[in-house]
């Protein structure tokens, strides 16, 4: 069994010097990554990601974690099949992850999206003589979409996944279900 980090490797940030009281990884992360690796999706009432920041940070400590499926199942379903989850891991495990600061969160574009600015910090060597360890930043924009399961009603946030290539056309269905066209809904944040 894998032990469990004091402090949830969403709630390290390595560029504020002062931390309040950080939330332990089972008091944050853990109930959502518990949630999909119990096959307890359709069940856990509750145990979903409230917003696009809250999802960006159960992503980022899963990656810290090496949790691939977890990774592969936050993002928006029509994606998951496309992704590699053997680089996702390899990449989780050669990463020396540092920490994460959200940038800025834009909880409503439009209907159903939302984005995420974010640094996911990690150290990496530096080629001078001393090859000492030194913090980089990985920044970026994400865009997130909420897609509702119109049987149940039930609501849950994804990731848009920009580097995977599709073959959607713009007047097509899009890829969140929404039944709007591509280019009006998630278009707008894959292209």
């Amino acid at each position: 069994m894998q032990p469990y980090p004091d402090t949830c490797p969403c709630q390290i940030n390595p560029t504020t010097e002062t931390t309040d009281a950080p939330l332990s990884y089972q008091d944050c992360c853990k109930p959502y990554h518990d949630a999909f690796y119990n096959d307890e999706v359709d069940k856990a009432d509750g145990i979903r990601a409230e917003t696009a920041e809250r999802l960006m940070r159960t992503r980022y400590s899963a990656f810290v974690l090496v949790k691939p499926e977890y990774i592969v199942k936050t993002t928006v379903p029509a994606q998951q099949a496309l992704l590699d989850v053997a680089a996702i891991e390899s990449w989780a495990k050669e990463t020396d992850w540092a920490g994460l600061e959200i940038v800025e969160h834009t909880p409503k574009l439009g209907k159903r999206h939302a984005q995420v600015e974010f640094k996911a910090y990690f150290n990496a060597k530096d080629n001078t003589a001393s090859l000492e360890e030194k913090v980089q930043a990985h920044h970026e924009l994400s865009a997130f979409v909420k897609v509702t399961n119109k049987a149940n009603h039930d609501a849950r946030w994804y990731f848009l996944d920009p580097t995977i290539a599709m073959t959607v056309t713009q007047k097509q269905p899009c890829i969140c279900g929404s039944g709007e066209k591509f280019k009006r809904c998630c278009g707008e944040y894959l292209g």
